[in-house]
């Protein structure tokens, strides 16, 4: 038998109804509390960064590869789409597939409004099926014909200001020499919620940002590249910097975008500063209810080394009491902590405003490795903490501590 674990049982039944009860009660919320706490905010944390991520992602791939240039405009040189770049990048182990595209500067025209836009051209390799996550209204534009496609979705904000709506037709002019224009078809509105898409972006036909700068159908802007493992983004981009042809540049979209990502990785420090806090508060209440529990169990304690109980016995006794208490807090913790976590991921109960947040919802990313951890990483520093008062017992006289009262 196991003695202190059979004590540590006993005295927590005979404890039922007692102030120390109570104690022991507010440790396992404190803890619960503390646990669901964490895990919500784990769960915000790794949701938004995965929309704010896939938004990202579904517009310009991981990698970008592109001419060699110093110039600072949207519009690119152009890159030709020859068989060994195609060969390269079809072949390459980490990438997941790759599509051409091309940008182009233009203004858009309606009969009281002006907007300068960036026309995106993209061939039927885009990611329709990503892109539509983002569309409000309408289709994405058909892109598939023979003949150039005049059709072209817009953002949101783009349309409000220029009043545009799906199926109308809006005046598109490309400032160059001579100066150029095309009447285009609204078919679609998208929204992601970030400023450096949906304040200028529109989304068109490849082919027709060829015609208007009289490129063939091998030459594109530039070609993104997307990696099936996001985590070896770095190493595909030093690998196919070294394959393709000395002329091009691998760039990957978290340079490109670099006050974004920036952004996302200093989240990362509110939850570290959250994890300290809840963990020293948690603690510091598993100390003050074990100091409790020892004062409540003088005599007993006095009693036992009486009998000859040795100090490692009698304390193993309130570390039981003490684990036992972490646990019950954990199990509430995980209940309600992923019980919610899944009412707003199905459900998304609670709104945000798209405007601050970039998104319409709390977003809600489930990482169970984070869950273990977070359960693992609390019971062993707080379980840690039990021995900064069970240290007491070793000092507790037992002739005192029989007549304490």
């Amino acid at each position: 038998m196991n003695l202190p674990f059979f004590i540590s049982k006993r005295i927590s039944k005979e404890a039922a109804g007692s102030f120390s009860n109570i104690i022991n009660r507010i440790a396992v919320v404190s803890i619960g509390l503390g646990l669901t706490v964490l895990i919500l905010a784990f769960m915000v944390l790794y949701g938004f960064k995965k929309e704010i991520k896939n938004k990202i992602y579904s517009f310009s791939g991981h990698l970008i590869v592109s001419k060699y240039t110093l110039s600072t405009s949207f519009e690119e040189t152009s890159i030709v789409l020859d068989d060994s770049v195609i060969y390269t990048l079809e072949n390459h182990p980490l990438v997941e597939r790759a599509q051409p595209y091309a940008m182009k500067a233009a203004l858009l025209k309606t009969e009281e409004e002006v907007q300068g836009v960036i026309i995106k051209g993209v061939d039927e390799s885009f990611d329709t099926l990503g892109f539509n996550k983002h569309l409000i209204k309408g289709r994405f534009p058909d892109i598939y014909g023979e003949k150039y496609s005049t059709e072209v979705a817009l953002s949101n904000r783009i349309s409000n200001y220029l009043e545009l709506e799906v199926d109308d037709e809006v005046l598109i002019y490309f400032v160059q020499n001579p100066p150029r224009f095309r009447r285009l078809t609204v078919t679609g509105i998208y929204e992601t919620g970030l400023e450096e898409f949906d304040e200028k972006i529109i989304i068109g036909d490849l082919d027709l940002v060829r015609r208007i700068n009289n490129w063939p159908d091998s030459l594109a802007g530039g070609i993104e590249v997307f990696i099936a493992d996001k985590d070896q983004m770095e190493h595909a981009e030093y690998d196919l910097h070294n394959r393709l042809d000395v002329d091009l540049y691998v760039d990957k979209v978290t340079d490109r975008y670099a006050q974004i990502f920036d952004w996302l990785n200093l989240l990362n420090r509110n939850v570290v500063v959250l994890l300290t806090i809840i963990l020293f508060v948690s603690g510091t209440s598993i100390i003050s209810i074990l100091l409790i529990l020892i004062m409540e169990r003088t005599q007993m304690i006095g009693v036992l080394k009486s009998l000859g109980a040795e100090n490692s016995l009698i304390q193993r006794v309130f570390i039981y009491n003490g684990i036992r208490l972490i646990v019950r807090g954990l199990v509430w913790g995980n209940v309600l902590g992923i019980g919610l976590g899944l009412l707003q991921y199905h459900f998304r109960i609670i709104p945000l405003d798209a405007a601050n947040y970039y998104m319409s919802h709390v977003p809600i990313e489930i990482h169970l490795p984070t869950m273990v951890g977070l359960n693992l990483l609390i019971l062993a520093l707080i379980g840690l903490t039990l021995l900064i008062p069970v240290a007491i017992i070793s000092r507790v006289k037992p002739v005192k501590a029989i007549k304490f009262d």
